[in-house]
């Protein structure tokens, strides 16, 4: 019994040692910043906010293409039949003549017919290729403003998932260490239980105590069983939602041994505020739009300006010679002095959207100067906690072990010795949440501030 029960009181020794007041355990250098960088590449979410990002860049391309020439290729083919007519009276006009000379000379000028063109031109063909180019266009370049300010935003956006990935992920990581602490917890227990039981057996055999200790030692001994079997199914759920998070096979394996024996102090900076929060950047961006928004409309009042070149050829049958092909080069010029109010009402609306995104970036701004500060009162609130665990589990584990040299004396009911026991593993299950809690905290506050470089994790 007492090698076992060396082996147990070295180990609660070790985590009271690495329990020092302003510590807290932390993982291996780098170990959650690469499983981080996994999320970061595979995470589902992440990678549908990286896909609107890609929307947001083609379509400012789209917006710089408008500045680019046009090139058409334009074509029609004609055939008619009736329809409006164009009567000339060649006959009427020329055939009197005629006659005069044909007397006087004697000579044979033909007799003309009076001639009827049809207006639709029939079996009539038009190809061209036609480029077009603006020359001044307001709306174009209020436009292409408005798609870049639209991409700053959606950059903000997906920096906005990876700092909630972050702290997803940590908060996962440290939840499943503290489920596996607790297996740890359970695990030691049952040693002393079943040292109990063995030792009380002894004595019953023995003749000096009675049966009452052995089934009360076998009834906490079902009692940690249960409570051992909810530990891993806590610890497996745990393990799916991290693994979850990652794009991974629900049933990886998480690598956590280095959690207890890397001891880091932790001094959180108080003063780095909201001031980096994406958040504050989406609607400053969409502020910017808004206020675009309001030119582009304003400025229809400017005249827009283009010009074109058509390159073709046309004619009947089909005929390509040098009578068909020609050129036409032209202006255009759109200047809508009178649309009823329309530009006036559109910039209206945009003005109303900008004082609406102007007064939610103030409400955003103190909601998040709110949550921070709450986060760093969890975060004093967990530390505390965290100091009392580790104190309360040095002193529960000095008295387990005084009620066991007085229970082996004969000079302590079993009772007041499972009474101790029970502290000692909810001293140690009060420590593995203290440390969860605080580390989840530190999460917490990091996410509030935006100092996590999201940009290199490794």
């Amino acid at each position: 019994m007492y090698t076992s029960f060396i082996k147990v009181s070295l180990l609660l020794l070790g985590i009271s040692c690495l329990s020092l007041p302003g510590a807290v355990a932390q993982s291996g250098p780098g170990q959650i910043d690469g499983y981080i960088a996994t999320a970061f590449a595979s995470n589902q979410g992440l990678k549908q906010q990286q896909f609107d990002l890609d929307r947001s860049l083609a379509a400012l391309k789209e917006a710089q293409a408008l500045y680019l020439p046009t090139v058409s290729v334009m074509g029609s083919y004609t055939k008619s039949s009736g329809g409006r007519t164009i009567d000339v009276p060649l006959g009427d006009l020329l055939n009197p003549v005629y006659t005069q000379l044909n007397q006087l000379t004697g000579a044979k000028y033909p007799m003309l017919q009076n001639q009827e063109f049809l207006l639709n031109p029939d079996n009539f063909y038009d190809a061209k290729v036609r480029t077009s180019l603006p020359l001044i266009n307001a709306e174009i370049r209020y436009n292409k403003l408005i798609k870049q300010q639209l991409i700053t935003s959606q950059q903000a956006a997906v920096n906005v998932y990876k700092r909630a990935l972050v702290r997803d992920i940590k908060t996962a990581y440290f939840r499943y260490y503290q489920s596996l602490q607790g297996i740890s917890v359970y695990n030691s227990a049952l040693l002393l239980i079943k040292e109990n039981i063995r030792e009380n057996e002894s004595m019953l055999r023995n003749g000096i105590r009675n049966g009452t200790a052995l089934l009360r030692a076998k009834t906490e001994q079902e009692k940690n069983n249960a409570a051992l079997i909810q530990a891993q199914r806590n610890t497996q759920n745990a393990r799916s939602y991290f693994n979850f998070l990652l794009n991974r096979p629900l049933t990886d394996s998480i690598y956590t041994e280095s959690i207890a024996r890397d001891v880091v102090l932790v001094s959180p900076d108080t003063t780095a505020g909201v001031k980096g929060r994406e958040e504050l950047k989406q609607l400053q961006t969409l502020q910017q739009v808004y206020s675009l928004n309001e030119k582009m409309q304003k400025s229809g009042i400017i005249p827009k300006l283009s010009n074109f070149v058509d390159l073709g050829s046309q004619g009947f049958d089909f005929n390509v010679n040098s009578k068909t092909r020609y050129y036409l080069w032209g202006v255009n010029l759109q200047w809508d002095v009178f649309t009823g109010g329309q530009r006036k009402y559109r910039a209206q609306q945009s003005r109303a959207s900008l004082n609406a995104a102007t007064a939610q970036l103030d409400q955003t701004q103190q909601s998040l100067m709110l949550q921070l500060d709450q986060s760093y009162n969890n975060y004093q609130s967990a530390k505390a906690a965290y100091k009392s665990a580790s104190s309360q589990l040095s002193f529960s584990l000095k008295y387990y072990n005084d009620q066991l040299k007085a229970y082996r004396a004969g000079q302590l009911l079993y009772l007041e010795l499972i009474d101790a026991e029970n502290q000692l593993t909810s001293a140690r299950l009060q420590l593995a949440d203290a440390q969860a809690s605080l580390q989840i905290t530190l999460a917490e506050l990091e996410r509030g501030q935006a100092t996590y470089p999201i940009n290199n994790p490794n």
